[in-house]
C-alpha cells in the first residue's frame, strides 16, 4: 500500500527503490552464482552420468532459449512428466528463465486426471519421460489443448516406452544457446511454478508459487537443515511434489551435489549413500521402511550419519529406533503444497537426548514449530478467529500466514478466498498447541488421506466405490499402516440382495483409481451415523485401526 504525504518520514523522502538497491528475490539466481562460484564442482550425479555446475548453468540456458525461440514467454505454461531425472533438475531452472511457470504433473495419477491438468493449465509444452507415455498418450487423447510434446530418454535408463513427441529433449536443447540472456522476473511476485493438489471434491487445485516464495523456502531449507557447503542430496523424494519442497533450488545455494535416483530400492539407496557419501535425503515413511526393512546383502555401513527428513504420519518409534541404529537422524516435517512444501519443522531440543525412547518418539511425533521463512504459525478457533489454549489438548484448525504461502488457486477465486479467510491459511489440519509452542496435528478435517507421502482424497475413493452396482454406501478413511504410514480402508454397505466380495471392490478400484488410491482394507458392515443420516467417520476411524 502506497503512502500517503502524512505517512511519509525522513527516510521515506528521496530514498527510492531503484535498479541498484532493489532487485526482485528468485531462485534462478542461485543456479548462476554456484555456476560462477564453483563451476568445476559435481552438480548432479545420474548412474554414470556426471555434470559440473557449469554443464547445469548451460544447459537450463539452452532449454530456456529453445523454449523462448517456440514462443514461450512470461505466463505460459511448460508442463512435465519426468521422474527424478537431471532433466527435471533443468526443468526448474530453464522454464522460469523465460518467465513461464514449471508445471510438475505426479507421475502417478491416471490420464482422465492429467488430461483436465493440462487443460486447466492451458499447457503450451509438454515433457515426457518415456516411461509415462502410455499414460500420457491417453491423456493428450482426451485434452483440449495441444501442446508440443517433447520425449526424454532418459541417459542411464531409456525404457522401452512409446515415443509420443515430435523430437527428443536432447534434440531440442540443441535449439538453444549456452550463453542465452536469460531475464530476472518482471516481479518476485510472478509465477514460477505451478502444482496441483487433491481435493477432498471437484477437480484437484492449481496451486501457484511466486519467485519471493520460492527462494524463501528454498534457503529456508538450507538452514532447517544445517546444510554446510557442498552438500550430497539423495533425490528419495519425488521432485514433481511440491517442486520437491523446493529443494532442485536450495541444493544451488550451497553447491551441493544432486544425486538422482529414478527408483526408490534399498539397494540402491545404500549403493548412492556409500559411494557418494550422501548427507541429506527427503521422504515419506515407505522410505524409512524400505531402508530398514531391506535384507542384509543389499545393506551397506554409512560414511557418517545421515540426515533424514519426513513428513505426512509420524514415524512409529520402533521405526525411529531402527533409524538411528541404521545411522539416520530423522527429523519430522509439517507442510502442504500450498506452503511450497514444509514449513513446520520438528525443531530439536539437545535436553531430549536424555529422555527415554518412548518419550523421544512422543516429542518426534509433533509437527513442531514453524521454519524460519514462515512468519506465523498458529492453532485457531477458525469460529472467532482466536488462538486456542496452549495446552497440548484444545483442538483448534492450524493456520500460516507468511512469504512462503501460495499466491492462490489458478482460476479459482473462491478457493482462494476461502483458504485466505481473515487473513490467514487455513490449513484444514485440526491440531493442538503444547505449551512450549510446538504444534501437533490430531484430525485432518478434509479427510484427506497421506500414504507414502502421497495425498488421497477420500471422497474421490468413496465415488469410485459408489459406482460400483453392488454398493449402497461407502465410506473410506485411513487406516494406519506401518510401511506406508497410512492407507485407505473402505467401510462398505451392500445394497439389499447384492452381492459382492473384497476382491471385487478391490479389482473395480483399480480400473478407476490411481494404484496408490486403491483400498487395501474392505470391511462390509452397516456404517454408523447420526440422527440425520451422516456417517460417523470418527467411529470407522477407530474401527479401521483394530481391522
Amino acid at each position: 500500500m502506497a503512502k500517503t504525504p502524512q505517512d511519509l518520514t525522513p527516510y521515506d523522502i528521496d530514498l527510492d527503490r531503484n535498479p541498484a538497491n532493489f532487485q526482485p528475490l528468485t531462485p534462478l539466481q542461485f543456479l548462476e552464482r554456484a555456476a560462477s562460484t564453483h563451476p568445476d564442482h559435481t552438480a548432479i550425479i545420474h548412474g554414470t552420468l556426471r555434470r559440473t555446475y557449469r554443464d547445469f548453468y548451460a544447459r537450463a540456458r539452452r532449454l530456456a532459449s529453445a523454449l523462448s525461440k517456440r514462443g514461450i514467454r512470461r505466463g505460459d505454461t511448460v508442463s512435465v512428466v519426468l521422474a527424478n531425472t537431471p532433466a527435471m533438475l533443468e526443468c526448474h531452472y530453464g522454464v522460469p528463465m523465460t518467465g513461464a511457470v514449471l508445471n510438475t504433473i505426479n507421475t502417478r495419477l491416471d490420464a482422465a486426471v492429467n488430461a483436465f491438468t493440462l487443460d486447466h493449465a492451458e499447457t503450451k509444452v509438454l515433457i515426457v519421460d518415456r516411461e509415462f507415455s502410455r499414460v500420457m498418450k491417453d491423456a493428450l487423447a482426451r485434452a483440449k489443448v495441444k501442446p508440443l510434446v517433447i520425449d526424454y530418454d532418459d541417459p542411464e535408463d531409456k525404457g522401452d516406452g512409446e515415443r509420443i513427441g515430435s523430437l527428443e529433449y536432447e534434440d531440442f536443447l540443441k535449439e538453444g544457446e549456452p550463453d542465452f540472456a536469460w531475464r530476472m522476473p518482471d516481479d518476485e511476485w510472478d509465477a514460477i511454478s505451478l502444482n496441483y493438489t487433491s481435493g477432498t471434491t471437484g477437480d484437484p487445485k492449481g496451486v501457484v508459487y511466486h519467485h519471493r516464495g520460492a527462494y524463501l523456502l528454498a534457503t529456508g531449507n538450507v538452514l532447517t537443515c544445517s546444510m554446510r557447503k557442498h552438500p550430497v542430496y539423495l533425490w528419495t523424494l519425488p521432485m514433481f511434489h511440491c517442486n520437491g519442497w523446493c529443494f532442485p533450488w536450495s541444493i544451488s545455494v550451497v553447491a551441493g551435489t544432486h544425486v538422482c535416483l529414478r527408483q526408490v530400492r534399498a539397494a540402491a539407496m545404500y549403493d548412492a549413500i556409500a559411494t557418494h557419501k550422501v548427507t541429506h535425503l527427503c521422504g515419506a515413511p515407505i522410505v524409512m521402511a524400505t531402508l530398514l526393512n531391506a535384507p542384509a546383502s543389499e545393506k551397506k555401513p554409512l560414511p557418517h550419519m545421515v540426515e533424514f527428513f519426513t513428513a505426512a504420519a509420524p514415524p512409529p518409534e520402533a521405526v525411529l529406533a531402527g533409524m538411528k541404529e541404521a545411522g539416520f537422524n530423522v527429523t519430522h516435517l509439517y507442510g502442504l503444497t500450498e506452503s511450497y512444501g514444509p514449513a513446520v519443522v520438528n525443531d530439536w531440543h539437545s535436553e531430549w537426548d536424555a529422555l527415554s525412547s518412548a518419550d523421544q518418539a512422543a516429542k518426534k511425533a509433533r509437527q513442531g514449530v514453524r521454519y524460519g521463512a514462515l512468519e506465523a504459525l498458529e492453532v485457531m478457533d477458525p469460529e472467532t478467529m482466536q488462538p486456542v489454549a496452549r495446552d497440548g489438548a484444545s483442538m483448534g484448525e492450524v493456520m500460516m500466514r507468511g512469504n512462503v504461502i501460495m499466491k492462490g488457486y489458478l482460476k479459482n477465486p473462491s478457493a482462494s478466498a476461502k483458504a485466505f479467510a481473515g487473513g490467514w491459511f487455513h490449513t484444514g489440519d485440526l491440531g493442538v498447541m503444547h505449551p512450549d509452542g510446538y504444534i501437533q496435528l490430531k484430525d485432518r478435517s478434509k479427510d484427506i488421506i497421506i500414504s507414502g507421502g502421497e495425498n488421497i482424497s477420500s471422497i474421490e475413493v468413496e465415488d469410485a466405490l459408489y459406482k460400483h452396482p453392488a454398493v449402497q454406501a461407502a465410506a473410506v478413511v485411513a487406516k494406519p499402516d506401518e510401511k506406508w504410514g497410512e492407507t485407505p480402508c473402505a467401510f462398505i454397505e451392500l445394497k439389499p440382495g447384492a452381492s459382492a466380495n473384497a476382491d471385487d471392490l478391490i479389482a473395480w478400484c483399480k480400473q478407476n483409481l490411481a494404484g496408490y488410491k486403491v483400498p487395501r482394507h474392505i470391511v462390509f458392515r452397516e456404517l454408523p451415523k447420526t440422527s440425520t443420516g451422516k456417517i460417523q467417520k470418527f467411529k470407522l476411524r477407530d474401527m479401521a485401526r483394530e481391522a
